[in-house]
Order: C-alpha cells, then sequence, then structure tokens
C-alpha cells in the first residue's frame, strides 16, 4: 500500500490515501463539506460550487470534490469567505427556484432546504421574472417539475452510469437548460426510480409517493425485498398501517441504496384488491368464508384421520416463505404427517454446486465479491434485467476498478457494451465451447467470479467447477436462482432426497411433478402455485395457503389466508447465500405468516411439543444450532447486516435431480404471483413492451 497522505483541515491532521479528494479526506476526521453535485461512486461533475474550500498556496477557492489531497496541504472549510460564498452560491440556485416547500414533496428531505437554513439565504437580489416550465410526467413512476432543478446532474450519471441505461440527459443551454429523456418526452429505462432518490431537491419526484405524506409521519422500517434472489433492503415507509414508499437511502443491507423497480414499488401487492382475508373452506362445490377456528380444525381433522388410516400426504413448499417457515414445514412434515413426500420449484442447480465444490479451492462468492474481484464471467443469464443488483455490483467494479467482464449469454445483454469479450452461446456445450476459446484469458486474470444460470445442472455444473480449476487462479462462484428464499428453502431442506443443512434424508419422496400427478389422499400446498396452467388436481384433499386465490387455491377444499414478506418477522437467504432479517412492515386484517398458520395447525392436531414454539426466534435459534453453515453471527442479522453461510464442505452422496431444475427467467416487471398483483409492475410501458 502506498505511503499515506498527511494533511491539515480545519486545524485537525489528516491521513489518507493519494488521490483521496478533499472532501472525503474531510469525512474522515468529521467534517462536513456541503454539495449537491458530488455523489459518491458517480463521475466528478463540480457544477454546483457549493464545496468550495480555501487552500494555502492556491490563489482562488477550490471544490473539494474535484480536488485530492496533497502532501503538507492545508485547508479550511469553515471561514467567513466560505460562508459568504456558499450563501451567494444558493441565492444563484434559488434565482428560479419555486417557493412551495410546503408542498413539495422533498419537504424535510430536501439538501437545498437544509443549505438554505444553513447558510441564510433568505432574500434574493434576483428580482427578474422567474422561468417556469410547467411539471412533466416522465413515466408513472417519475415526474419532473424543472423549475425545482439545480442542475446537479446526479440523475443523469446514475442512470447512465450505475444503470446502465442512458435514459436521462439534458436539453438546451443557459437558463433554459432541462433534464429530460434521451427519447422524446418519456422514459425508456429500468424504471427503478433511483433517480427520484438520487435527486437532492424535490425536482424528480415519485408518481406513487407524491402529496401522500411527510417523511417524519411515517415509520421507516428495514426488511427485504421479497421479489428476486438478490436480497435487497428496502427501507419501507409505513403510515397508519399503510405502506407509502419504498427505498433504501441509509445504504444499509448488501444492495448499498440500489433498488430495482420491483424494491421500490411494487410492495402494492400486498393490499390488492384480490388479497384474501379470511379461510374459505369448500362447501357445496364453491369456496364460502368461514372463521380461522373453524378452518384450522377442519385441516387438523382431515390430516389426523389420513396419519391414523396411514393415507398419503404430498407438501409443496415455498421459495417465498421464511427460513424459519421452510424449517417447520419440513418437520412438521416429516416428524408429524410421517411423509418425505415434499419438494419446492428448483431454479438453480446449487446442490450439484456444493457436491462438486468438495475438495476443491474454488468458493461460493457474495454479492461485495461482484464489486471488489477482478474478472467476472457470467454464464447464461441476462443479469441487468433478472439480477438487477447482481448486474449493478459488476457494472459499478468496473468503474471504480476496472475488472474484466466476459459475457457468455444467449443474447445479446447489457454488459456487452463493457466486457472484455462478449460471445453468444446458448447450449452448454456451446458455453463450454466458448470457455475453451476465452481459456488463455482466463486464465491470465488473478481472481474471477463465475456466475451461472439453470443452462448449467448436474454433470455440466461439475465440468464448469473442473473448467475452472484447471484455470489455476482464485474462483469463486454464483448459482443464480429465481426467487426471494430459492436459497433458502434448499438450505432447509424442502426437497425429498435433503434434510436441513444438506444431509441427506435416506428415504424416498415425491417431486413436485410426481405430486401433482398422483392421487394422493392429502396435498398440502404453502406459499406456492403448482397448478397453473389448467392443470387438475387428482388429490383428495387440497388444503392451500396462499396471499390469493391462485389456479392452485381455486381448486382447493380449504385456503388459509397467508402474510407476505412485508408482514412477518424471520429470515431468508439470497442468492450467494447471505442470511438476512425480515422484520414485519404492516398488517393484513385476517392474513397470518405461514409459521403461525403451520403452529396452529400442530396445536390442534397435539402435535405442537414436538415441533416446539411457532415463534420466528426461536425457531431461527434451532436452525442456528441443528442447520450446518447457518451458525452465523446474530447480532450482525439484529443490526440489519448480512452473513454469509458456510454449507456443507464435502460430498452430497444424493441422487442428482437436474431435469427439476427450470428458471422462469423473470424480468424486471414479472415475479411470479406476486408480480401479477402489483399495479405498479403492469402500468409502466416497459411492461407491457416485454411481455
Amino acid at each position: 500500500m502506498a505511503d499515506l497522505v498527511n494533511l491539515t483541515i480545519d486545524g485537525r491532521a489528516v491521513r489518507v490515501p493519494p488521490g483521496t479528494l478533499v472532501i472525503d479526506a474531510a469525512k474522515t476526521v468529521g467534517i462536513e463539506i456541503p454539495a449537491f453535485c458530488y455523489y459518491e461512486g458517480l463521475s466528478l461533475q463540480a457544477a454546483c460550487r457549493m464545496c468550495l474550500v480555501e487552500v494555502e498556496k492556491m490563489p482562488k477557492q477550490m471544490t473539494a470534490c474535484t480536488l485530492p489531497v496533497a502532501e503538507g496541504m492545508v485547508v479550511r472549510t469553515d471561514t467567513p469567505t466560505i460562508h459568504q460564498a456558499r450563501k451567494y452560491m444558493l441565492e444563484f440556485l434559488l434565482t428560479n427556484h419555486p417557493l412551495d416547500c410546503p408542498v413539495c414533496d422533498k419537504g424535510g428531505e430536501c439538501e437545498l432546504q437544509d443549505m438554505t437554513f444553513r447558510y441564510g439565504a433568505g432574500e434574493s437580489r434576483f428580482t427578474e421574472e422567474k422561468v417556469h416550465t410547467p411539471e412533466k410526467q416522465f413515466s408513472p413512476v417519475v415526474f419532473f417539475d424543472a423549475p425545482r432543478c439545480i442542475l446537479c446532474y446526479r440523475c443523469v450519471r446514475i442512470c447512465n452510469e450505475g444503470l446502465g441505461v442512458n435514459a436521462l440527459g439534458v436539453i438546451n443551454r443557459g437558463v433554459v437548460s432541462e433534464i429530460a429523456p434521451n427519447h422524446g418526452d418519456h422514459l425508456e429505462c429500468d424504471e427503478c426510480g433511483a433517480c427520484i432518490d438520487i435527486c437532492p431537491v424535490g425536482a424528480l419526484t415519485s408518481g406513487i409517493y407524491r402529496y401522500k405524506t411527510r417523511p417524519w409521519e411515517m415509520t421507516h422500517v428495514g426488511t427485504i425485498c421479497t421479489h428476486c434472489a438478490d436480497g435487497c433492503k428496502t427501507t419501507l415507509g409505513v403510515r397508519n398501517d399503510e405502506i407509502i414508499r419504498g427505498n433504501n437511502r441509509d445504504k444499509s443491507g448488501v444492495n448499498g441504496e440500489f433498488l430495482c423497480i420491483k424494491g421500490r414499488y411494487a410492495f402494492d401487492f400486498y393490499n390488492h384488491a384480490e388479497r384474501l382475508q379470511a379461510p374459505m373452506v369448500r362447501v357445496n362445490g364453491k369456496l364460502e368464508e368461514t372463521s380461522w377456528a373453524k378452518a384450522l380444525a377442519a385441516v387438523a381433522e382431515k390430516f389426523k384421520a389420513t396419519a391414523a388410516a396411514g393415507g398419503s400426504f404430498g407438501v409443496v413448499g415455498s421459495s417465498h416463505t421464511s427460513n424459519e417457515e421452510n424449517f417447520y414445514l419440513q418437520k412438521f412434515a416429516r416428524q408429524v404427517l410421517k411423509t418425505n413426500n415434499l419438494d419446492h420449484h428448483r431454479t438453480g442447480d446449487i446442490v450439484t454446486l456444493l457436491d462438486a465444490l468438495s475438495g476443491k479451492k474454488s468458493q461460493l462468492a457474495t454479492v461485495e465479491d461482484l464489486y471488489r474481484k477482478k474478472g467476472i464471467l457470467l454464464l447464461g443469464g441476462d443479469l441487468a434485467v433478472e439480477h438487477p443488483l447482481l448486474s449493478f455490483q459488476v457494472r459499478a467494479n468496473y468503474r471504480h476498478h476496472q475488472a474484466r467482464i466476459y459475457a457468455v449469454t444467449p443474447k445479446p445483454v447489457r454488459e456487452d457494451k463493457y466486457a472484455a469479450a462478449s460471445v453468444r452461446a446458448g447450449s452448454a456445450a456451446e458455453c463450454f465451447a466458448a470457455l475453451e476459446s476465452l481459456r488463455e484469458k482466463l486464465k491470465a486474470e488473478a481472481e474471477l467470479v463465475v456466475l451461472f444460470d439453470d443452462t448449467f445442472k448436474g454433470d455440466d455444473v461439475r465440468k464448469l467447477v473442473d473448467f475452472a480449476e484447471s484455470l489455476g487462479t482464485e474462483v469463486k462462484f454464483v448459482c443464480l436462482l429465481d426467487y426471494a428464499n430459492s436459497r433458502g428453502a434448499i438450505d432447509m431442506g424442502v426437497v425429498p432426497e435433503l434434510l436441513p443443512g444438506y444431509q441427506p434424508s435416506g428415504q424416498k419422496g415425491m417431486t413436485v411433478a410426481e405430486m401433482i400427478a398422483a392421487e394422493l389422499d392429502v396435498l398440502w400446498v404453502v406459499g406456492a402455485n403448482p397448478l397453473k396452467g389448467a392443470v387438475k388436481r387428482k388429490a383428495g384433499f387440497l388444503v392451500v395457503q396462499d396471499m390469493f386465490l391462485t389456479e392452485t387455491a381455486q381448486q382447493a377444499d380449504i385456503v388459509l389466508p397467508a402474510a407476505s414478506a412485508y408482514e412477518k418477522n424471520g429470515t431468508v437467504t439470497n442468492v450467494t447465500g447471505e442470511v438476512q432479517r425480515l422484520t414485519r412492515a404492516v398488517s393484513t386484517m385476517g392474513a397470518k405468516p405461514d409459521l403461525e398458520i403451520m403452529g396452529f395447525i400442530a396445536r390442534e392436531m397435539g402435535a405442537a411439543a414436538a415441533l416446539g414454539p411457532w415463534v420466528p426466534e426461536t425457531v431461527f435459534a434451532e436452525i442456528r444450532q441443528n442447520v450446518r453453515g447457518y451458525s452465523v453471527p446474530a447480532p450482525v442479522l439484529a443490526t440489519g447486516g448480512a452473513a454469509q453461510t458456510t454449507p456443507l464442505n464435502g460430498r452430497i452422496p444424493v441422487e442428482q435431480r437436474p431435469d427439476l431444475i427450470k428458471s422462469d427467467h423473470n424480468g424486471l416487471f414479472a415475479s411470479g404471483t406476486l408480480g401479477r398483483y402489483s399495479k405498479v409492475l403492469h402500468s409502466v410501458i416497459e411492461s407491457r413492451l416485454s411481455r
């Protein structure tokens, strides 16, 4: 590491690495230099001039956001001259700014408002008529008010550099310069809303949040997005038991402040008009609402009678339910119902990957590795639309660390724009041929992260690991999965061949397809929809726990309304095996968490003592104690952090079933059943174009 640079800022000694900007060096000793255009991780702009500082032996004030530190530099950030300069700068920025703070959605969170109060720019010498431009709507989720804009270009840079979309630019010149979409009068982009959150003023506002409430009137709850497997932290703003908005401005979680449209806006499924709010029992061929007591008693009675008669059970789990619910469900199936017919929709071959890594040097990667490692190899998936956080990390790695990207995909992907090599390949065989052509380039990488989707499964995963080992470099893997807790469902043993922690069950059991095709006495479906696509049930008795009356629920004998991930506590495990905590933000009348429903059924059956309390914290304590790899630091999770599991480092002696693995390849505007019930996802033009 190069020698540190010594300088003085406001009389304080500072030591930082060479190349550090003065604005960042000041932060290391608790000194804040105000700025509007500067934003960590984005290109430098020096547009707002709010970060002016005095530097000894320099003839004029300098912008701290573009000035690198130098040995012996003496910087002053808090002098009367600097105060006056900042006040004049604010006066200039407010030239055309409307005095509409009482109705502006940014009120209470506006950086311009804060600086105006701090430096007292209460009067203006600019008495000319203000330049006014009518408000524009760029999309259903993005509104733009040009007079409020201070032309800091944060929105343009986050869209171009951070997302790689290039949907925003600047038109005109001088006083009539204006942010505008690059395609006509509307946005053609990911509709992620990052431009709104990064805006330091109220120029860009949310079509979902605008005019609804103030930030101090909301309770802010940090939880995990319930859509894809990336595991982004989303901070939900809640008022009167209603979710008003989502963001992650405190940069906590594995995603920093990044969120896609699903994480920021697609929480609205939870209060959809078709949400189930009372149990339903089939009477004379029709589902009718009933009480929880009657529904639970009916389920328990049927389960007990079937078990006593030696009848057959099937249990279909979910990749959206929490780790605690998945662990409790498999325990319920095996210990109470005495069945190993237990499965869920599998979307990636993580089991074969773990088995293939046994005795090898290669490991599993984290989300952070995608930002830090010098080489990235993408195989099969369209990362930007299927795993937006992982794609964001790769782009940031390229911009900040000059990572080399290799894309081997069946169609053009966003990573092609900055890839060191791009090859079109569809099947696994074609991918391996492409890898051989890239062998020398990959061998030259000191470290490499390999991401692969369901193109690789079974023996192809083993061949991929062997190929990586043959490179002689440090390699880490990410097996791409679809949904919020797909990895957790496998880890918790919601499959017939494995117990929690990848321990062989030693018993035969039916898969989802086999259970649907079999004439089972009872089929219990928790948070899944295996009968979609006009599939007719064959089970004698069907119980469904879900949020909506899905195709499967419509055929059920009893339907139990379940809570969403935003209405429960627990943990989930993301695509890279990092565990994070769910925190309840709201409640929906009549719905119960799946864990609670299972606990009540167990109590009605007289089996609660065998399964233990159905309290998330208690179940997770059991998981930490009994599931290999899950003895993660509890304080890290309790404080909103993420901890990677360390799964079984050894062979997994079970029959591999690559035929069961099928990714849905959901894009930005779809996410299984949940996406179907999000009005926001269906409102944007990109959603209609992607179908």
